[in-house]
């Protein structure tokens, strides 16, 4: 990163191959995000694309599908104890995720779990590790959740940790070592060797991952010439696939059975890329050919799909340090310790209440702020289709 907070071209002369591919995977994501240390497409107007949202509507909802038992309301916790020379102190973590859930349903944890959970569910804990190790989600408290879950009688072997690519996972710290028996998996891999993205057919070894009877359409949009990406080879790297689906992992469609969506607390040019855009673009692959047409659209429709809308049960935005420019990415620059965690089932009135206090921390940072009401379409659309609530003066906050 140089002086100026943009980011510097990686020396790949001095990475190994397995460093190289993974720096040129991390740059392909950024590549399609990021010019210039800023969002590329975040601050672009949608372009109008026919997709299969209706065909998601026409799912009949279920008693918990979203917006969840406690629409529109978002508890936010802030404790500036909590960083101890800059290291988190696990205990009050430990209060503050307490506390965030059981004010959040007004019961205690046990009741609480027995609100959203059963014995016999497979939860997966989605987390964000993009910008690790300053501004991800935090391991601490993803060891709450899990004491948390385990407490109250799910096994540890009916929890996974997943996002979607295993190595961001493992570079993040989330790994077997760190989560004794508790699944780690990412959507993505590569070879065991940690060298290849491809088998000796030719085949992305990830295809078998993704379920080619759920996903995501946007008709128009392939995933190939993609604008940010060199050439359609190195887009596929990361992407797997090229045509108009975006497909869901087998993981969501197949096992889990309720997830709890764990966000970092950042900026993505003028709008965030926080609670819904962490599954909007991490539940799905072929996703870099929806930033620039699609955005912010893609965090609402992507949640409207059943395989989401009625397995979400509990969202979490980790600000325990946020960043306010430079995102999604990480950069060292404007990181700051925010000392908070946001707590809802409803992702956008979370995401929502996250917007307004992005935007007052940037302005009071001097950063020139564009309020358009594009950056929050994605929202008011979600409270038209009934999956959340948008609109701040319906938005319950309650501060601990």
């Amino acid at each position: 990163m140089n002086q100026k907070g943009v980011p510097s071209h990686p020396d790949f002369s001095r990475l190994d191959r397995r460093t190289f591919l993974k720096t040129m995977g991390t740059a392909s994501i950024a590549m399609g995000e990021m010019v210039l240390g800023r969002s590329a497409w975040a601050d672009t107007p949608p372009t109008p694309v026919e997709t299969n949202l209706a065909e998601f509507l026409k799912v009949p909802k279920l008693p918990y599908s979203l917006p969840g038992p406690f629409p529109g309301r978002v508890v936010r916790i802030q404790n500036n104890a909590v960083w101890k020379r800059d290291q988190i102190d696990s205990q009050i973590v430990h209060a503050m995720v307490e506390t965030g859930i059981t004010r959040l349903t007004g019961k205690n944890l046990r009741e609480s779990f027995s609100l959203f959970f059963n014995q016999g569910d497979r939860v997966g804990i989605k987390v964000n590790p993009v910008g690790a190790p300053l501004i991800q989600a935090k391991l601490e408290v993803i060891d709450c959740l899990i004491e948390w879950l385990t407490g109250n009688g799910l096994s540890r072997e009916r929890i996974i940790i997943w996002d979607r690519f295993d190595y961001m996972l493992k570079d993040a710290g989330f790994t077997s070592n760190r989560f004794p028996g508790v699944g780690i998996q990412g959507l993505q891999t590569m070879d065991e060797s940690g060298q290849k993205w491809r088998g000796p057919d030719g085949r992305h070894l990830s295809e078998d991952q993704f379920d080619r009877q759920s996903f995501y359409f946007a008709k128009g949009i392939f995933g190939k010439g993609v604008e940010g990406y060199p050439n359609d080879e190195f887009y596929l790297n990361q992407h797997v696939f090229n045509g108009e689906h975006s497909y869901f992992g087998k993981l969501l469609t197949q096992r889990l059975t309720k997830i709890i969506n764990v966000a970092a607390f950042k900026n993505t040019g003028n709008g965030i890329s926080m609670a819904t855009k962490n599954l909007g673009y991490g539940a799905l692959c072929n996703t870099g050919r929806l930033h620039k047409p699609l955005f912010f659209r893609v965090c609402t429709e992507v949640l409207a799909a059943p395989v989401l809308r009625d397995k979400l049960v509990l969202n979490i935005t980790d600000g325990l340090r946020g960043q306010y420019e430079g995102g999604p990415d990480k950069n060292a620059q404007f990181v700051y310790p925010l000392s908070t965690l946001f707590f809802a089932t409803d992702p956008f009135a979370l995401d929502m209440t996250c917007q307004r206090e992005m935007v007052a921390k940037r302005k009071a940072m001097g950063i020139q702020v564009n309020e358009h009401p594009r950056f929050t379409d994605y929202l008011r659309q979600a409270e038209s289709l009934k999956l959340g609530i948008a609109d701040p003066q319906k938005i319950q906050l309650v501060e601990a």
